[in-house]
């Protein structure tokens, strides 16, 4: 069946995630008429719960820090990361960082975070259609045209001046024009679960991210709620298929290789199957063309292991919305700005993109996990990790100081070298009694 709705909208948005609601919000904000299209019902299963302090502003201009800190979602002051055998590891206290302009933010659980994300869009004047499939887009004549399916399966066309696709890794507008470049070096596969009484630290560490780095993988424990704890595996797709192992054995024989990880899960228990993720790690080549612009996952995804996804998804579709209204004050087709708005993005993933593809060397982790106070480069690193895109020089020049010091520390070892080999308990000896 098919169906027209010939009214016409100032933007057109595809997908109710966190950059898709905060772009419509802004918009409607600026009083443009503005209608979202998300394929499920919220609320719904989602992975990524965990932001950046950065994240408050925009949450403070969207009008929901007051009901996400209602919520009861735990704070999150910091985030670990340990060797999974136990011999080093590091805490970040976001307080702590001198170049830090925000220093806490929460833990979420998704389908509660999205949806209050959702709503407030509406509120603020958004037109939203949950369980709304977008399909074909016609990008080539003025006004834009959609084709959207209803829950019913009836087709509809939708016309708009300027579409946002925030469409999340199925980056469809991406897929449409054959633009996603994967990542050559990072391909990836996680697999996850929400658990039950897992081991949380005591006090206000038990809200942190922690990361346990394995030889050739890593997990995370994020507490998103007082019963619920997110838990995954990141490993290499290839080793993976090559082990032909299932996601459950690959799951907890990494678990088992990584003592106090095993630890923390002893009295855990799953809710829910594991998940399996691959191939998250890409770029389009574009983010935007005359009228069209791509936002968070939908122009490009790094990796989680920074959990800096949902921060660049809000990140870049404040800076879309704040593009689109100038666009559309101006009466043009937005071209000239979305492509301020790309070289803006493509710096901010630029930044993170570094730091992951370092994360997964050695020297790297040699050093990260030992911070030297020296010249203040932790507190650098400190501001990466939660969020600062705005630093200036004064935390450049010292992140490529450290990206420095990560190539040369093979060779000329600023901090000591770590192994990932199991550590043997060493025997205690009797004092001799004279």
């Amino acid at each position: 069946m098919r169906g027209v709705h010939t009214p016409c909208y100032d933007a057109l948005v595809i997908g109710g995630g966190p950059g898709g609601s905060c772009a419509a919000n802004l918009l409607a904000q600026q009083g443009l008429k503005v209608v979202v299209f998300e394929k499920e019902v919220f609320p719904r299963f989602h992975i990524g719960e965990s932001l950046l302090p950065y994240n408050r502003g925009i949450f403070e201009e969207l009008g929901v820090l007051d009901a996400l800190a209602k919520a009861g979602f735990p704070r999150k002051t910091g985030a670990q990361f340990h060797l999974g055998n136990g011999s080093a590891g590091t805490r970040f206290q976001f307080r702590q960082g001198r170049f830090n302009r925000e220093t806490e933010i929460f833990q979420v659980e998704r389908a509660r975070f999205d949806e209050i994300l959702l709503r407030q869009a509406a509120k603020a004047g958004a037109e939203v259609h949950e369980g709304w499939t977008a399909g074909r887009i016609e990008a080539d004549s003025d006004p834009i045209t959609l084709e959207v399916k209803d829950p019913a399966g009836t087709l509809h066309t939708f016309r708009g001046r300027f579409l946002v696709d925030a469409s999340g890794r199925g980056n469809l507008s991406g897929n449409q024009q054959g633009l996603r470049i994967m990542h050559p070096r990072l391909k990836k596969l996680a697999i996850y679960a929400h658990f039950t009484g897992v081991e949380l630290d005591p006090g206000e560490a038990g809200g942190d991210t922690v990361i346990y780095r394995l030889e050739n993988q890593w997990f995370w424990i994020i507490p998103i709620s007082a019963e619920k704890t997110s838990v995954g595996l990141v490993t290499d797709r290839d080793a993976f298929q090559q082990s032909r192992a299932r996601p459950e054995e690959a799951f907890q024989a990494a678990v088992r290789s990584s003592p106090d990880l095993a630890r923390r899960l002893a009295g855990a228990r799953r809710l829910g199957e594991l998940e399996v993720t691959a191939d998250f790690s890409y770029a389009n080549r574009t983010f935007a063309s005359p009228r069209v612009i791509r936002v968070g996952d939908a122009a490009a995804f790094i990796d989680p292991i920074f959990s800096s996804g949902v921060f660049l998804a809000m990140h870049s579709a404040r800076l879309a919305a704040q593009a689109i209204v100038q666009a559309h004050r101006q009466g043009t087709d937005g071209l000239a700005q979305f492509r301020r708005y790309e070289r803006r993005m493509r710096a901010a993933l630029a930044q993170y993109s570094r730091m992951v593809e370092l994360y997964y060397t050695h020297p790297f982790i040699e050093l990260f996990l030992q911070p030297r106070g020296r010249l203040d480069i932790p507190s650098a690193v400190n501001a990466m990790l939660a969020g600062e895109l705005q630093g200036g020089w004064k935390v450049r020049w010292r992140l490529n100081l450290f990206y420095w010091m990560v190539r040369l520390q093979r060779r000329i070892g600023f901090v000591p070298h770590l192994s990932h080999a199991p550590v043997v308990p060493q025997p205690e000896t009797t004092p001799a009694v004279g």
